[in-house]
């Protein structure tokens, strides 16, 4: 959390400068007010950003039965709440963890993925991004992602 915080803050700072340097100190306050709004939006909504950009849709059971399932019974051995379920049409192996915390976590993974890997291959994936939620990992590079992708 304090690293999420950390970034959060930095990003603040480096705003509100560029806004001092641009455009004085009524640039450094507007830079302030979107800052504040930017981190608002990041620790919010983050997670549907990254989908966004990945062009992941959330599934159910009925959509991706063995996946679903898959993922139902690590993160019951994890002792997770459930995460969402979301697919990227990314041709490319991937797949990663994303949301604020435990309670609001999204587990995405590629289609390149789900064709590449043999069952027990996937299920060591999904227990990785699982470790992730545990772990609270998922929130830095959230936010990080989001704000590169803000950038660019």
């Amino acid at each position: 959390m304090f690293r999420v915080f950390g970034l959060m803050l930095g990003l603040t700072v480096l705003l509100v400068f560029a806004g001092q340097i641009m455009f004085g100190q009524q640039g450094a306050v507007l830079f302030l007010v979107l800052s504040g709004a930017m981190n608002f939006g990041m620790y919010w909504f983050s997670d549907r950003v990254v989908l966004r950009m990945y062009r992941a849709q959330v599934v159910d059971r009925s959509q991706a039965p063995d996946l679903y399932d898959r993922v139902e019974r690590l993160r019951k051995r994890a002792g997770l709440p459930a995460p969402v379920v979301a697919i990227s049409p990314q041709p490319q192996p991937n797949a990663f963890a994303t949301g604020r915390n435990p309670e609001h976590a999204v587990v995405c993974f590629t289609q390149g993925i789900l064709r590449a890997l043999p069952a027990r291959e996937l299920d060591g994936v999904i227990a990785h991004e699982l470790a992730h939620i545990k772990h609270r990992h998922m929130l830095v590079g959230t936010v990080a992602a989001t704000m590169a992708g803000a950038i660019a």
